[in-house]
């Protein structure tokens, strides 16, 4: 049975992720979750597997973790019915070209940085409606691919800011099946809405996101009675250092502090080591964290019940030449530990 409390949409029978895959490049090899990724490759331009540019590395980057996944879960392409996917790329084009190689049925989804929550709620709620027996959930970004669309392209050699974040070239893939069987349960799933606080600074992405993480966290625990001392921890999607810090204050203002809070986008690297200013981005950021070290956290036991709350900043390169502030939402996922994950 399935329970609907406002936005929040609560699992009696809990559906479970049974496998997962991250696929990372250089920096993320030298990251501290190195060792969580299933893939990790020095070149991410992949010319020496075919690839003429960054957007077609992005695709076999992704096609790569899905790949992984899949072998991992011991399930063919072909026994997949469906796939949710998406990524930064304009019109999702690295989702849409790593299907030609999968060829599972497919539905395009864009989150900004949010994509893999939202993918994998989406897939949660099929799932748990017996809808398909075996999906897919996943997204992707890479650094060069990203920086061409929404900055200056690298060769200009553009001063990055201290608010800014660096884009992770890395994928993240989820393979969901219904509830009963083995693996890590979604108990929940909140599906946010569009926040605008009037941020126009391309360059602070944590400062614009926040309010849709506030938003939907407060959602969440209004509607599921859970309070933040009941879970292990928080998790954000990419708000950085400047966002992180601006959350904690912004929860604390509404009596819902968050100790436990972490943040995906300092989690996939070191920023006193690694030359990343307020940390990491992109939607790769929060699907390769989840992949690499929240998912394995859970199933170790070293975590027991956990949020995942993505968050994704909703402009185009042409609103922001446009002038317009930037749009931020944020989804939720409720995950926990099962008896035999």
């Amino acid at each position: 049975m399935v329970t609907r409390k406002d936005d929040t949409i609560l699992f009696d029978r809990p559906p479970v992720i049974a496998a997962w895959a991250a696929a990372g490049g250089k920096k993320e090899g030298e990251g501290p979750l190195a060792a969580g990724f299933d893939l990790l490759v020095r070149d991410a331009s992949f010319a020496g597997e075919g690839c003429a540019n960054w957007e077609q590395a992005e695709s076999l980057l992704q096609q790569k973790a899905a790949a992984a996944c899949l072998r991992k879960g011991g399930v063919s392409r072909k026994e997949v019915d469906l796939v949710l996917a998406g990524d930064l790329q304009a019109q999702c084009t690295a989702s849409s070209y790593a299907l030609r190689a999968l060829g599972a049925p497919y539905a395009g989804v864009y989150g900004a940085c949010s994509t893999m929550a939202e993918t994998l709620a989406l897939a949660a709620c099929l799932a748990a409606g017996g809808m398909a027996r075996q999906l897919l959930a996943m997204t992707s970004s890479h650094f060069c691919a990203a920086e061409r669309q929404f900055r200056t392209p690298l060769v200009y050699g553009a001063k990055r800011t201290p608010t800014a974040q660096w884009t992770a070239t890395a994928a993240g893939a989820c393979l969901l099946r219904a509830p009963g069987q083995r693996g890590v349960r979604v108990r929940s799933v909140t599906f946010g809405r569009v926040q605008d606080y009037a941020v126009r600074d391309i360059n602070n992405m944590g400062a614009a996101m926040m309010p849709a993480a506030a938003s939907t966290l407060l959602r969440y625990f209004a509607a599921s009675g859970t309070d933040p001392a009941d879970l292990d921890a928080v998790f954000t999607g990419d708000l950085g250092a400047v966002g992180s810090a601006l959350l904690g204050e912004q929860m604390a203002r509404e009596g819902v502090p968050l100790p436990n809070h972490r943040d995906c986008g300092c989690l996939l690297y070191d920023a006193a080591r690694q030359d990343v200013q307020a940390g990491g981005s992109g939607a790769g950021c929060s699907a390769a964290v989840l992949c690499a070290h929240i998912l394995p956290a859970l199933q170790r036991g070293n975590l027991r019940r956990v949020l995942f709350v993505a968050t994704g900043a909703l402009m185009s390169q042409t609103t922001f030449l446009q002038g317009e502030s930037i749009p931020g939402i944020a989804h939720c996922v409720e995950l926990e530990r099962g008896e035999d994950a």
